[in-house]
């Protein structure tokens, strides 16, 4: 068998949220576990294979430390993660370790390369190829492989040939996702919790899905359209309540999980499917969701009975014509109903806000901050538009002309934050971000507002309040924080 190398590798010197939706340094100091590139490293040791699984964000690893680790490993496969705003350093890091270790095959995964395998290969020569969309399977293919003779036989992958680019065709998305490796064994032998947190959990937290893709349309949202291909599939309840056990055992310090899904609640009676195996399997963990506005009372309560603390709504939009745009298919008074059904659940909700749909405009961006306000969510979040390659609104923005650059350094800041490259008409990108800065202000000091956290923490000061000041203590120097004239922040 192989010694196969899964790397996600380091960028700016910082904590790279690279799983994230929307990859950056995070202003709350959220860093996602790797939970991509975990199941393609549990999928290669389920095979046999020998693999060495390196976090550089989550370790503060740079390129050079990386490298001797790699070297002192010597493995015939490397896997090497990628995200827009970080493919240029990705692809230097892969031509890096090409070069330093020739005689291993280096390939590529994540959505930007999968959305853009031609054009990343065009730009790092020495890299062997791409993985394209979902990888377990691809990965495991292509280690059991002597030499990398025979890659052209493996699905899923885009190789390059001295500078001729082939495709080995699609590969099958896994229909039986209770095939792949349990996170929680990978985490086990690679991953330590207190390097991530995210901060709408209590710390330490743990992420984990029970899904993969989402049937819905929304233009913006990126894992459904480039790495899942529209294929929306499930884990059985039994196998998430067994995980949960398996999470509680290994990790006694893990204080919550969060149910990473594009959307867990697609389906409501599956949510209660899911929160009853885990009242019967008496999980002892406090959780946290990706749910969308349909969820139901019934699904609420039974979640709310079965550990779930919060629920993760992607509101976007106070103004209907905005929400039609982005094809997102819910309503506004569907909204406000869902908040009302949370409400009465006695679940907390983290609303989701962006700034920058097709259709918007000044005035639709401050019915928005009004929604947000009267929605009332224990936290929120404005978020000004990220179009990424492989997406609707990527094509549809470009065709329009509204990228204003074609560099996707620009997609962060200089010191890696969040970067809207969007300008329209009569909204460029600064005042886009400008807008999201003044609501997040607004939102979070409001006299009410605050008098209703301190209430919280005082009621709640081991949870709810520790869990406030470790978020606030990262995220208050960019509440204040003035914007200079570049667009960095000062």
């Amino acid at each position: 068998m192989s010694r196969v190398a899964v790397v996600n590798p380091p960028f700016m010197d910082g904590r790279f949220s690279r799983t994230s939706r929307s990859p950056a340094i995070n202003k709350s100091g959220t860093l996602y576990w790797p939970f991509w590139l975990a199941h393609g490293a549990g999928s290669l040791e389920q095979a046999g294979h020998q693999v060495l699984f390196l976090d550089c964000p989550a370790k503060g690893m740079g390129r050079r430390a990386l490298l001797d680790r790699l070297t002192e490993f010597s493995p015939s496969l490397i896997v090497i993660d990628t995200s827009t705003p970080s493919i240029y350093s990705d692809l230097t890091v892969a031509s890096m370790t090409a070069a330093a270790l020739p005689g291993s095959r280096v390939l590529l995964v994540g959505t930007h390369v999968s959305a853009l395998p031609h054009e990343s290969l065009r730009l790092a020569p020495s890299v062997h190829g791409i993985a394209v969309g979902e990888y377990d399977i691809t990965l495991v293919e292509a280690a059991a492989l002597e030499g990398g003779a025979g890659l052209e036989d493996v699905p899923g992958l885009v190789l390059n040939r001295g500078g001729e680019f082939s495709s080995t065709g699609p590969r099958a998305a896994v229909e039986d996702l209770d095939s792949l490796p349990f996170l929680a064994d990978v985490y086990r032998r690679h991953l330590d919790p207190g390097d991530y947190f995210f901060a709408a959990a209590r710390y330490p937290s743990v992420m984990t899905i029970t899904s993969r893709g989402c049937p819905y349309r929304c233009s913006f949202c990126v894992w459904p359209q480039v790495m899942h291909r529209g294929r929306y599939r499930v884990r059985s309840p039994g196998h998430v309540a067994e995980e949960f056990g398996l999470l509680a055992d290994y990790f006694p310090q893990v204080r919550e999980v969060v149910v990473e899904d594009d959307t867990f609640s697609i389906d409501s009676s599956r949510v209660e499917a899911v929160s009853d195996a885990l009242l019967r399997s008496g999980n002892r963990l406090p959780w946290t969701a990706n749910v969308r506005a349909n969820l139901s009372l019934e699904a609420m309560r039974r979640m709310k009975a079965a550990g779930c603390r919060l629920i993760i709504v992607g509101y976007e939009s106070g103004s209907q014509a905005v929400l039609d745009g982005a094809c997102k298919g819910t309503s506004v008074e569907q909204n406000v109903e869902f908040a009302a059904r949370a409400r009465r659940a006695g679940l907390l909700v983290h609303g989701c806000f962006m700034a920058g749909n097709p259709g918007e405009t000044m005035d639709s961006l401050e019915e928005t901050f009004r929604m947000a306000v009267l929605l009332a969510p224990d936290t929120a979040q404005f978020f000004p538009i990220m179009a990424y390659p492989g997406t609707r609104l990527y094509r549809e923005y470009r065709e329009a002309g509204y990228l204003n650059t074609s560099s996707f350094h620009r997609w962060v800041t200089p010191k890696g934050l969040h970067s809207c490259v969007v300008d329209l008409p009569g909204l460029p990108a600064r005042t886009l971000v400008d807008w999201c800065d003044s609501a997040r202000r607004r939102f979070y000091l409001r006299p009410r507002y605050l008098a209703y956290k301190a209430g919280q923490s005082l009621r709640h000061p081991l949870t709810e309040g520790r869990r406030t000041v470790r978020a606030f203590g990262t995220f208050r120097k960019h509440l204040f924080r003035r914007r200079a004239q570049d667009g960095t922040e000062e």
